[in-house]
């Protein structure tokens, strides 16, 4: 039987990924058998396992630290927000339907024999496993249905260690009002508190841990500094999505969409030395960019609307006509060709137009398409010597399905 330990945090964002993740390379170095475990995932940013199943990221991310192949298992809820009310819900990677907030919060009771089922499939083959909470466990309207932070705790009977992000100011208050607000029961599952992301002489925080610890009567365990590890972040709380780029060297473009999902894919370009990534909502910010790419979104048509409102659609086909490239990366890719078509309502249910760029058009469907892809660029593509014939991978998450109206020349094969 697997022993089990647990990450909750303050707030989200407090680095409860990125300490997990630490505890499975940790626990994998030391000989033992480890896997990552999230009974509940919100994120836009979302992969695609070997079975062709839906999971967060950072489960993913996570399983790589721990040195195994992801599974569903590993996250067997995930919430992908589809408008301010509601979200798509997707169990053991399947899409079970959108449901509004109300909905979805009626629905968890009668999702915890999933949740029990994959972490017994977990503890069957591993040693130890690592369990992340979200946001946080003082989240007292939402306690009575609770299966992520201590509803998930008590579950598995996991110790907890608590994470509260110091670069945000407010750390002690954050960690004081966190315990004090569960009671005596929780309060005693907590073993350990953590502060992240710390700059400066920690000898200076020193008095402030020693108080903390005698007003929760919980040991500070360690101090992480704040260090540019990065890692893939879950939610639209992430700081890339506030970056403003370098300010030199090539210039990217990637345009904030209101339901940008999979953010995460421009992590590389972030890291790449002579490249600056900006994120711009609107058109004065969008500036003369060297190239320019429309991401994921997670409603397509909406985002779509909100391109055109915004004055960035105008402009981005402008930029177009003047050869910038324009790329266009799942529900971005959808919007640059000439028609978007639901016909089910999946999304909106209508026709609309696309930025015309491409002579493709899309038609919704009720099924997901959820796949990885291998494919090698084909040799002597005009303006791409560099990554002819080169072998690529990566995967697909979409409802639409697009086609050429006209004979293209074929990228890969």
């Amino acid at each position: 039987m697997a022993k089990f330990i647990m990450v909750q945090g303050t707030m989200s964002n407090s680095g409860k990924s990125f300490v997990a993740a630490g505890l499975c390379r940790i626990f994998r170095q030391d000989g033992y058998k480890v896997a990552p475990f999230k009974a509940q995932n919100m994120a836009l940013n979302s992969f695609v396992t070997e079975e062709g199943l839906e999971m967060g990221r950072a489960q993913v991310v996570q399983a790589e630290a721990a040195g195994i192949r992801p599974t569903v298992a590993m996250n067997p809820i995930l919430l992908k927000p589809n408008s301010n009310m509601g979200s798509q819900v997707i169990v053991e990677g399947e899409i079970l339907g959108n449901y509004s907030a109300a909905e979805y919060y009626k629905l968890k009771k009668e999702l915890v024999p999933v949740v029990e089922k994959s972490l017994k499939e977990l503890s069957d083959q591993y040693d130890v496993i690592v369990i992340e909470g979200a946001g946080s466990p003082a989240e007292i309207n939402l306690k009575e249905f609770d299966i992520v932070n201590m509803g998930m705790a008590k579950m598995a009977g996991a110790p907890v260690i608590l994470v509260g992000d110091i670069d945000r100011g407010g750390v002690f208050a954050s960690l004081y009002g966190t315990v004090k607000l569960l009671d005596e029961e929780e309060q005693a599952i907590i073993k350990g508190i953590v502060i992240n992301k710390f700059r400066g002489d920690v000898e200076l925080l020193n008095p402030g841990l020693k108080m903390i610890e005698e007003k929760v009567g919980i040991p500070v365990i360690g101090v992480i500094p704040m260090e540019e590890i990065d890692i893939e972040e879950e939610d639209s709380l992430a700081d890339r999505l506030n970056r403003k780029g370098k300010g030199s060297g090539l210039d990217i473009a990637v345009i904030h969409l209101p339901h940008i999902s999979n953010f995460t894919d421009f992590a590389v370009l972030e890291r790449m030395n002579g490249v600056s990534v900006r994120y711009v909502e609107t058109e004065d910010g969008l500036g003369v960019p060297d190239a320019i790419i429309i991401p994921g979104t997670k409603n397509t048509m909406s985002d779509l609307k909100w391109l055109r409102d915004s004055g960035l659609a105008e402009k981005i086909t402008e930029f177009a006509r003047l050869d910038i490239p324009v790329i266009g990366i799942c529900g971005g890719f959808q919007m640059l060709g000439k028609r978007l078509s639901d016909p089910y309502g999946v999304e909106e249910k209508g026709t609309m137009e696309g930025l015309g760029l491409l002579d493709a058009k899309t038609v919704f469907s009720r099924e997901k398409v959820r796949t990885q892809a291998r494919a090698r660029i084909l040799e002597h593509i005009p303006g791409w010597p560099r990554i002819s014939g080169m072998n690529v991978e990566g995967y697909e998450i979409h409802m639409g399905i697009t086609r050429n109206l006209a004979t293209a020349g074929t990228l890969l094969i």
